[in-house]
């Protein structure tokens, strides 16, 4: 177990946000952490990492433990790096102990040269041991593991020379995650971890996390994503914490089962209430009565409230609808080049933008961040030009267009103003109930455009589309600043919309429910799946595991080699030493025939020796041998000297 929680609570200018909450997360689970906003998810983050305290209940109980062995990471929502250093050395900064240990082997390695006999062993037993700790935590891997992941978090084409304090605050926190997944700690803590990362960095971080070694805490509004990555769903909810084991869709199917038990458990208990609440007001004033009412006052009294259940709130209701049948081709675009930009700034986002839409189709936009997806929004619908090819619109065709920066609404009107701006014969108290219907209500209605919150704008809009009753919907991140209620009410209104889409989205979960259709967009041009999110999904990640069981191959390949060429290396030495050795002896060996030979050639020119047959015969013999000897002898010596 990594985390234990056990009854702790939190309080802000006297009012509960977590009360008596309980939570464990084991090891190599993923955990998904949800709620609507300000419930408490960062504060009880800030709770586990030691960064926030917590308060105990008036019993004193209330505990939370962190296994001490484990190494705890934490990335806050839109923290990113701060650091003088090259994106290189921030990396390689992850691997220090590794990096020092290498460097420990190289000088090993050097000394292995000169030293011999016990020196020797010593060095060798050494550099073996060290060599074992290097490749079990596949040291000889490190600028592989970095360039995969900063790869993968979008880096792939950035100079690592770069200054890490010359990044936006994006590319930041996408280096601060980088950092954080090379460093392996025991628990990932991740506070939204897809803020400021594009289609393809998200997936690529997925199958990161699926194969992840330790557990994950995520915190995130991205369902799709924590449908893909997690294990069990904790939600915060009226500051309880509830678990749900499995992923985000396991967790929909079970807390539909708790609404409708709470519900149940809700109605009993309000019925109690109010019988309690009768009794005693029929009987309170009664003398005869007065103390079976004072006694069923202190039952009322007892009675622990349960929350109002979440499904009890009225949720908005969205009503997309027609009138005109549009003909059957909605929009051809054919071969359109999207450019951003005037003058010298002019640049080139889409060499050539051609696709077509059919009515009825429910048309999904996906690609990178800065591709220029909003813009292709506004080029088929002639708000920018485009120098070159054609746009053309089928007959009948009337356009409800969603703008996610909302520029068609006048800020500085009303809110029932701008509806019935738009639509002037609206009355007062018609206006009123359309509003309602996306639960704008009371006051709210006549406050200015400019003050209500991004969701309330959001739902404004789709009450002004629901108005205007178009058959074709053109969409620009229509979820953004929705809470989960809402974006369940708009993607129901949208899946069961008869007539067309087309849908700019970040919003995996969305684009799955609604979209018949991909168009993935790139600087080339676009490319068109059949089917939902997950059709296009299945067809991605089959060519992306050829891509990437190509690069395990040349990375096992690239491996096996270089830890043959240590292994070779290791003998080499080895082999170096003792030819060394050899040579040392030989040398020895050389010097002392030499010797003889001059003693030998002395004794022969001796009259005495030479005047002796037999002494003469016997020295003459010993020469030669000593001679053919010292032969031998250099010439193995210099062919050992050639392989040192």
């Amino acid at each position: 177990m990594i985390v234990s929680i056990e009854s702790i609570n939190k309080y802000f200018n006297g009012e509960p946000l977590l009360r008596d909450v309980s939570l464990t997360i084991e090891e190599k689970e993923t955990v998904g952490l949800i709620g609507s906003n300000g419930c408490g998810k960062t504060t009880l983050l800030n709770i586990i990492t030691g960064s926030e305290g917590f308060d105990k209940a008036a019993d004193g109980s209330g505990s939370i433990s962190v296994d001490p062995r484990a190494v705890v990471g934490y990335l806050r929502q839109n923290s990113g790096l701060e650091s003088h250093r090259t994106i290189e050395e921030e990396m390689r900064s992850c691997f220090e102990r590794l990096i020092s240990t290498k460097e420990r082997m190289d000088i090993l390695s050097r000394q292995m040269l000169t030293a011999q006999g016990e020196e020797l062993e010593m060095i060798s037993h050494e550099y073996s041991e060290l060599n074992a700790y290097f490749e079990a935590r596949d040291g000889y891997r490190i600028d592989v593991r970095i360039k995969q992941v900063l790869s993968g978090m979008g880096f792939g084409g950035t100079d690592t020379s770069q200054i890490v304090d010359t990044l936006s605050g994006g590319e930041k926190t996408r280096l601060a995650l980088a950092k954080l997944l090379l460093e392996e700690p025991d628990l990932l803590i991740l506070d939204e971890p897809t803020n400021h990362l594009d289609l393809n960095t998200i997936m690529w971080l997925e199958e990161h996390i699926k194969s992840y070694k330790g557990s994950v805490l995520v915190v995130s509004h991205d369902r799709y994503f924590i449908d893909r990555i997690c294990t069990r769903i904790c939600e915060i909810e009226h500051g309880h914490i509830y678990s749900y084991k499995g992923d985000y869709s396991a967790y929909l199917v079970q807390r539909k089962m708790r609404d409708e038990r709470m519900i149940k458990e809700y109605e009993a208990q309000q019925k109690e209430i109010a019988k309690l609440e009768d009794y005693i007001a029929r009987n309170k004033v009664r003398a005869s009565t007065a103390k079976m009412a004072k006694s069923r006052q202190h039952m009322l009294d007892r009675i622990e409230r349960l929350d109002k259940p979440s499904s009890f709130i009225r949720p908005p209701k969205i009503d997309l609808c027609y009138d005109i049948e549009p003909t059957k081709d909605i929009v051809k675009v054919l071969q359109c080049p999207l450019e951003v930009g005037e003058g010298e700034q002019k640049r080139l986002l889409i060499k050539d933008l051609s696709f077509n839409v059919r009515r009825g189709e429910h048309i999904g936009i996906i690609g990178p961040n800065g591709i220029g997806k909003s813009s292709i929004l506004k080029l088929i619908q002639g708000l920018i030009p485009h120098d070159g090819g054609s746009v053309s619109w089928g007959n009948n065709v009337k356009i409800s267009y969603f703008d996610q920066e909302h520029k068609a609404i006048d800020r500085h009107n009303t809110v029932i103003g701008e509806i019935q701006r738009k639509n002037p014969r609206l009355s007062d108290g018609d206006a009123r109930n359309v509003l309602a219907s996306v639960l704008i209500r009371g006051e709210d209605v006549f406050k200015p455009v400019s003050v209500i919150s991004g969701g309330e704008r959001a739902k404004l809009y789709f009450a002004i589309m629901a108005l205007n009753r178009g058959n074709v919907l053109v969409l620009d991140e229509p979820t953004n600043h929705l809470d989960m209620m809402t974006k369940e009410v708009l993607e129901d209104a949208l899946a069961a919309f008869e007539g067309t889409i087309i849908l700019v989205s970040h919003d995996r979960y969305l684009l799955n429910k609604v979209a018949t259709r991909i168009l993935e967009v790139s600087p080339e041009g676009v490319k068109s799946y059949d089917g939902n999110f997950d059709a296009y999904y299945r067809e991605y990640t089959l060519q992306q595991q050829a891509l990437q069981a190509q690069a395990e191959q040349q990375k096992k390949a690239a491996y096996e080699q270089n830890k043959q060429q240590s292994h070779k290396s290791k003998q080499q030495r080895a082999l170096d030493a003792k030819r060394r050795e050899q040579i040392r002896q030989l040398e020895k060996k050389i010097e002392l025939t030499e010797e003889l030979i001059s003693k030998l050639e002395k004794e022969i020119s001796d009259p005495a020796v030479a005047s002796d047959y037999s002494a003469i015969n016997e020295k003459c013999s010993q020469l030669d041998e000593a001679r053919q000897t010292l032969e031998q002898d250099m010439e193995l010596w210099a062919e050992l000297a050639d392989k040192v």
